[in-house]
């Protein structure tokens, strides 16, 4: 990625992220193509390295090269074990920020956990319970693909331990998984924002969707 480094526009990208992470400076549509190219014209790597690549390309400065190792460890999804609930919960709190934790939680925890859902409650149970703000986003958001699969007692339990949380981010998932599931269950979420205490963020994004249905 370095040949296609780009600072103009690297100096806004990190300015956008709170100047957190470098950047090379390579735009989304641009980095997407590149890297569809390289997974598709390159061998991927196999089971005993892939955690390992992971890791290194997590450990350099430049974000880039983060959302590739989510992109690599999503298209090598079959190569995926039951041991991988160590590297998902190492990039879900190392160098952590929406970006990558709302790119993770429906596209690799979710994917992952349906592929072992015995996983789900000794895992999600810990994330929902710590005190790190990413793992507890990811508790609620893992399930934000997964529509009429939803396990509506799970989440509302996960839900109801955070939801006076004083945290932004977590304040924002609530509101997000509710909103995304209303699109499958209107009457469900509309009961839940009427009948629980939620913060005033958290229930005006899950209310969203059902509000514009009302101006239609």
């Amino acid at each position: 990625m370095d040949r296609h480094r780009n600072e103009e526009n690297a100096s806004p990208m990190k300015k956008y992220m709170r100047n957190q992470f470098d950047f090379f400076g390579i735009k989304s549509a641009e980095r997407r193509s590149l890297c569809k190219e390289y997974l598709n014209n390159h061998l991927l790597p196999e089971r005993k390295e892939l955690h390992k690549i992971v890791k290194e390309l997590w450990k350099l400065d430049e974000r880039e090269l983060h959302y590739f190792a989510i992109e690599l460890l999503i298209k090598c999804k079959k190569q995926w074990t039951v041991e991988y609930a160590s590297i998902l919960e190492y990039l879900l709190t190392n160098k952590s920020w929406w970006d990558t934790v709302d790119y993770l939680a429906p596209h690799v925890a979710g994917p992952w956990f349906k592929k072992f859902p015995e996983q789900i409650k000794p895992i999600t149970e810990k994330w929902n319970s710590s005190e790190n703000i990413w793992l507890q986003r990811t508790s609620i958001l893992f399930q934000l693909k997964y529509k009429e699969d939803t396990d509506l007692k799970l989440l509302s339990k996960y839900i109801k331990r955070i939801s006076s949380s004083n945290e932004f981010f977590v304040q924002k998932a609530i509101g997000w998984i509710l909103r995304e599931y209303s699109k499958t269950d209107i009457a469900i979420v509309q009961q839940f924002a009427d009948t629980e205490k939620l913060m005033p963020l958290s229930k005006r994004e899950a209310l969203k969707v059902i509000e514009r249905n009302k101006k239609k």
